[in-house]
């Protein structure tokens, strides 16, 4: 037991889950052993042995059943770069980006990140794959570093060799301050780029080109979401919150909120049922493609960043001060998650089987490794109560009548 505590003393989310459950753990065998030894000097009533024997297995098994339900842990980045963005292809081969080029990559679902080249000291704000081979970069140039007045603040990069090498895509054509903050694709070849100034750019042709798109709002843009070519969904500053669902016109949807309010990502797992998150807790679900929107109780203050789901029941949000909720009912119900850590988390991205991925500033990448089967506890068997031990009646004969 003191070998447990000066593991649990080192700290992890695993560890603040255990720690009560160990302590309990601890004495049910204190009391367990005392009783033990107390036997031999008394007699010990069987019946309160079975009860400190029970509490002793029950507290296993919550410890056991934590751990299978499943934690977020830290995985090593090696480096302390503020990463602005993470994306998985699937649930092996990942992504992470941030601040001064820092590019990291995985085959192994995180458990090990390799650093790589930086093709750029800009700061890369987001990052997204088509596929295994072809991918995009978003990149912010420091407004200081910029030696001419027709130089692009933000720019494009693309890879088509797995990120092997990145050629520089310009975007924003003549919209040379607008400050790019997301890029995402349907396909290899219909994608979205949008940011400051309501700024909104696609592309049908795998980034050839770019045309601007009218859109209702001046305002930053932070979130989007996109199904198909034909219906998307963008949320941003100054409460606004956009859909689109026959490939031409964006129209504002109705928000319950009226004050002016930010937000920051919006995810749809089918045309109808969407979820937004924005500054002060705020998490907003919509049961008709974005038409009219309605507030859901999230338990938390703090500014959410991202949010992501896997289904129409499990989904995660992430945000300040190292926050996390997670829901497996559509978000009737929003729960705190232990994240270990106080940064801020930017991202999330999710896979399969409940697997998914939060990075954030310093360097952070936490990993959910998804639900594992608790195992089943064994059935306890009452003991029959002891039978006092009859002894053999002796018969004492008559010596008159032999």
């Amino acid at each position: 037991m003191r070998i447990a505590d000066r593991v649990l003393r080192k700290g992890g989310t695993k560890a603040f889950a255990l720690r009560s459950t160990f302590r309990a753990c601890r004495s049910a065998f204190v009391i367990s052993r005392t009783s033990l030894c107390s036997s031999r000097r008394s007699f010990v009533n069987p019946h309160s042995s079975i009860r400190v024997s029970r509490l002793l297995l029950l507290s296993l098994l919550l410890a056991s059943q934590v751990v299978a339900a499943g934690a977020w842990e830290s995985q090593s980045s090696g480096t302390l770069a503020w990463l602005r963005a993470v994306y998985f292809v699937d649930g092996q081969k990942g992504w992470a980006v941030g601040s001064k080029g820092a590019l990291l990559a995985t085959t192994d679902g995180g458990r090990s990140w390799e650093v790589r080249r930086r093709p750029t000291e800009d700061t890369l704000r987001d990052v997204y794959f088509a596929n295994e081979e072809t991918g995009w970069l978003v990149c912010d140039r420091s407004i200081y570093l910029l030696k001419t007045r027709e130089e692009p603040r933000s720019y494009l990069l693309k890879t088509v060799d797995g990120g092997a090498s990145w050629s520089r895509v310009e975007a924003t054509g003549a919209d040379v301050d607008v400050l790019l903050t997301r890029v995402t694709f349907v396909d290899e070849a219909r994608g979205w780029a949008f940011g400051e100034m309501g700024a909104l750019y696609s592309t049908t042709d795998g980034g050839a080109s770019w045309s601007r798109q009218i859109v209702p709002t001046k305002h930053l843009l932070l979130g989007g979401a996109f199904l198909s070519a034909g219906q998307g969904w963008l949320v941003g500053a100054g409460n606004t919150i956009l859909y689109n669902s026959d490939g031409e016109r964006w129209r504002a949807g109705s928000s319950p909120i009226s004050a002016a309010t930010r937000f920051n990502a919006v995810a749809f797992v089918d045309e109808r049922r969407g979820w937004a998150v924005g500054e002060r807790g705020f998490v907003l679900q919509t049961p008709n493609g974005g038409r009219s929107w309605f507030r859901q109780e999230s338990n938390v203050d703090v500014d959410l960043l991202d949010v992501k789901f896997v289904d129409a029941t499990e989904g995660w949000a992430v945000g300040a001060q190292g926050t996390i909720i997670h829901t497996t009912d559509g978000g009737a119900n929003w729960r705190l998650e232990a994240s270990g850590t106080r940064h801020p988390l930017e991202r999330l991205s999710v896979a399969a089987h409940g697997r998914a991925w939060a990075v954030g500033f310093g360097g952070t990448i936490l990993n959910y490794a998804g639900h594992a089967a608790a195992p089943t506890p064994p059935q306890l068997k009452t003991p029959d109560r002891e039978q006092p031990t009859k002894r053999p009646r002796r018969v004492v004969r008559n010596s008159a009548t032999r």
